[in-house]
């Protein structure tokens, strides 16, 4: 009662050893190679009972030993099928061996492509109507051109053409996987650029503040002990920030890793602390755009108030957005630092008479030249419209967009 579900069982297992070998095999191109060679073999020894029986000096055991010298050629198939060619006209010409050949084009084919495979196959069959023409040809083989046609072009074309085939589905699935190995490069590129722009928008905004920061405390601390240390400080955060530009050469502006409207307030103590007082007024509609233009306007007043830190300490920024008939409109401006062109001619510093014991212009700020055009693009690739420059007396950007409110 039980020797029928053991034998069921041994034989289940037996089947899944085998497809486990086989799927083993298949993922090993030797194996496979010798697989192929043993499998040309059997079908080759069908025919060592015929050989040994014809008028070729063969016995059986000869016979045998040829034909297995001759299908080891497939052993090398892949780095160089035209020896297995060879050696099959070989024994086409000599023990009028066909089965050999089939594999031989077919390798060929497929691993030399379409035009190496043409050429064997023209080859072939010229070489076996040579033969055909000589005495010798075995009746069994073809008595007549067509009955020798009907033979021996089929074995060519089709082998070939099975070739033809497998070659395409190997260039396809080299082409896919080269496809999944750039997209993942792409993937983790995109990432990498994710990663450059927030460390660019806060690492470096910190940086710049401490450093403007630094700046006013020493001049605070003029002739004390701390003004060394807090010059110090200041190009401390200066070099790091020359780092930083130096190590990040450009920015990605996809997907949302930014904060939105929420975290304005927040930039605005910032800057205020750091000695640039923020004039904030964002339309309660605003509150309502997508997280995407959200992320746009904080983008974009972030980068301003880090400007305004940079080329014009200490003067009032005001920010103004804004939402009216379906559009959004993000406006920052801040005066001219004195010197600037386009300054107001009572911000300049007169040509003469200033103070013996005025302090030494600070040095230029650190800038990587592509806080705008980021700005600018990520605008653009909302769809909206993006201006920054002097205006009356003023440094004005503004930013005008599809408001795309949401639901």
């Amino acid at each position: 009662m039980h020797d029928r579900p053991a034998a069921v069982t041994a034989l289940s297992q037996a089947v899944a050893a085998g497809r486990r070998l086989a799927r083993r095999c298949t993922r090993e191109p030797c194996a496979l190679d010798v697989l192929t060679a043993l499998a040309c073999l059997a079908l080759m020894a069908l025919d060592v009972p015929g050989l040994a029986a014809a008028d070729n000096s063969l016995s059986g055991f000869t016979a045998a030993l040829v034909l297995t010298a001759g299908a080891a050629t497939l052993l090398f198939r892949r780095v160089a099928p035209w020896v297995p060619y060879l050696v099959a006209l070989g024994l086409l010409g000599w023990l009028h061996e066909l089965t050999l050949a089939q594999f031989a084009l077919y390798s060929l084919a497929r691993y030399r492509g379409r035009a190496a495979a043409a050429t064997g196959v023209v080859g072939y069959i010229s070489f076996a109507y040579v033969m055909f023409n000589l005495p010798g040809w075995p009746v069994h083989r073809g008595d007549t051109l067509a009955e020798f046609l009907s033979l021996v072009v089929p074995i060519g074309a089709l082998a070939a053409g099975v070739g033809v085939a497998a070659n395409r589905q190997d260039l396809v699935r080299a082409l896919q996987a080269q496809r999944a190995e750039t997209e993942t490069l792409h993937a983790v590129q995109r990432e990498r650029d994710r990663i450059a722009r927030d460390v660019h928008d806060f690492v470096g905004r910190e940086l710049t503040l401490l450093s403007v920061r630094s700046q006013v405390l020493a001049r605070r601390a003029a002739g004390s002990p701390h003004e060394e240390g807090f010059e110090e400080l200041s190009e401390t955060a200066r070099s790091a920030h020359r780092l930083l530009n130096e190590i990040i050469i450009q920015r990605d502006v996809a997907g949302r890793p930014t904060p939105g409207l929420e975290a304005l307030p927040d930039l605005a103590e910032s800057s205020r602390r750091a000695g640039s007082p923020v004039d904030l007024a964002v339309d309660a509609a605003a509150y309502r755009l997508s997280p995407l233009r959200q992320a746009a306007v904080h983008r974009v007043v972030q980068e301003c108030l880090t400007n305004a830190a940079k080329h014009a300490p200490g003067a009032e920024v005001e920010v103004r957005v804004t939402v009216r008939e379906g559009r959004l409109r993000v406006s920052v401006r801040n005066a001219l630092p004195a010197g600037t062109p386009g300054a107001p001619e009572e911000q300049r510093p007169a040509a003469t008479g200033e103070p013996a014991d005025q302090p030494a212009a600070a040095p230029p700020p650190v800038s990587a030249g592509t806080g705008t055009a980021g700005m600018g693009e990520r605008v653009w690739t909302l769809g909206g419209t993006f201006s920054a420059g002097p205006r009356a007396g003023h440094y004005e950007v503004t930013a005008d967009l599809p408001a795309d409110e949401q639901a």
